[in-house]
């Protein structure tokens, strides 16, 4: 920025006298004082938001099985609002937004009663401390102790070992208080509608975790949510220069959408295609599972590892403290079950026609085209699969998937998948007007 100050200022033309000099001096002593005051980093200005936007400086875990302190070191104090969940056992701290200047590994490792702790975005304005407990617990106590001398400002909680029924209890009235469900989640239905007639098709591309969910951590440390954000709004730009479809984002920035939230943005969108977007890690054969895949939805897994990666995706609600909601399993509407049947066949379809695409662009895993139970493909009523882009668990994948050529050629080969998969669609809506 102060480059570009100073650059500004070269670039005025010259007035001849001392009162020129004397402005171009007076101009470039604001421009410093400016630098000086407001602390402008390279990129800009830091905004209002931004500067006072409390910080946690420090975190950790002390106690044993019997008493458990929850510390956070912080520059200000914040009131949390705390819950609880069950099966399994959480305590969730939400907090207004906070900026977390920790170590990466932080909450890796937990002790007493806290097994291990995650923080991070959980929505607009709001962070989320979720920890993962080895039974219920009861908190004895919460207090905010100031900062003194050069000791930072301390949100402490304390908790002791409960009974199931204790827990439950504060859950119940934790849930009343303020209620832990994602915000977003829409009232699920399965009423069967016709679907709005539309010029374009519209497609929903889903990247997949976000905010407090990181998703999978590649061997060089990249973070999945971030991947698979930025490939899915590459691939939205290039279906949008087609002038072909209408692109829609179940995310746009590094907040967590919960998984019942994805699958209802396809279905109040009436969707025409829906495509999440991942980048998983695994525990068997790291260095073997490689290379893109597609999955679509089925009862009973392909293969292992198509139901470990199920598995692991279906927990994302788990990692954000976010309650889970009982999901039917008898279809009794004849009509919503062929619609189910009709969905399913239409995701083979389009998983077939993208991996035909994908073979000749990018690498695939053996056996690309896998099924198995993954929740977000469970819209009735909207074609969906699951790409894997690749898996950040494998160091080769993991420098492919950063590479700009290597996405390029995946979101072209995408692209023309898309393409052949509406191309009779499309064809049918261009005779129309000379009918």
């Amino acid at each position: 920025m102060a480059r570009e100050i100073v650059k500004k200022i070269g670039t005025k033309p010259k007035v001849a006298g001392v009162a020129a000099t004397f402005g171009r001096a007076v101009t470039l002593a604001i421009a410093l004082i400016t630098l000086f005051f407001f602390n402008i980093p390279g990129s800009g200005l830091i905004s209002g938001a931004e500067a006072a936007m409390p910080e946690v400086i420090g975190a950790r875990v002390a106690g044993d099985e019997s008493r458990t302190r929850f510390v956070l070191d912080m520059d200000t104090q914040v009131t949390p609002s705390i819950s609880g969940l069950a099966k399994p056992y959480r305590l969730i701290l939400d907090l207004p937004e906070v900026k977390f200047s920790l170590p990466d590994d932080t909450g890796m490792s937990g002790r007493g009663m806290v097994e291990d702790w995650r923080y991070g975005l959980f929505a607009a304005g709001k962070s989320r401390i979720v920890m993962d407990l080895s039974g219920p617990v009861r908190v004895d106590k919460t207090f905010f102790l100031p900062a003194v001398d050069d000791q930072p400002a301390r949100l402490v909680v304390d908790l002791v070992r409960s009974t199931p029924e204790q827990f439950d209890a504060f859950i119940q009235e934790t849930r009343s208080a303020g209620p832990v469900k994602d915000k977003n989640s829409a009232p699920k239905t399965d009423r069967m509608k016709a679907k709005k007639a539309r010029e374009k098709p519209l497609i929903v591309l889903d990247p997949g975790h976000g905010g407090i969910d990181n998703g999978a951590t590649g061997v060089g440390g990249t973070l999945e949510k971030a991947i698979v954000l930025d490939f899915a709004s590459l691939l939205k730009s290039k279906l949008e220069e087609t002038g072909l479809y209408e692109v829609r984002l179940t995310r746009e920035d590094d907040t967590f959408v919960s998984l019942s939230r994805r699958v209802e943005i396809g279905h109040e969108l009436e969707a025409d295609l829906f495509i999440s977007i991942h980048a998983d890690s695994v525990r068997r054969g790291r260095k073997f599972a490689r290379g893109a895949t597609v999955y679509t939805l089925s009862d009973k897994a392909s293969d292992q590892l198509s139901e470990e990666l199920a598995e692991v995706e279906n927990m994302s609600d788990v990692i954000a403290g976010v309650e889970l909601d009982d999901e039917p399993t008898d279809v009794t509407d004849i009509l919503l079950d062929l619609a189910r049947r009709e969905t399913r066949s239409f995701s083979s379809y389009f998983a077939k026609t993208l991996v035909s695409e994908l073979k000749s662009a990018v690498r695939l895993i053996n056996n690309p085209h896998r099924s198995a139970g993954f929740r977000v493909l469970k819209a009735h009523d909207v074609p969906s699969v699951l790409v894997e882009l690749g898996y950040l668990s494998n160091e080769h994948d993991e420098k492919l998937l950063i590479t700009e050529e290597w996405r390029e050629r995946m979101a072209n080969a995408m692209n023309e998948a898309i393409h052949g998969f509406f191309r009779p669609r499309l064809a049918r809506q261009q005779e129309l007007p000379s009918q």
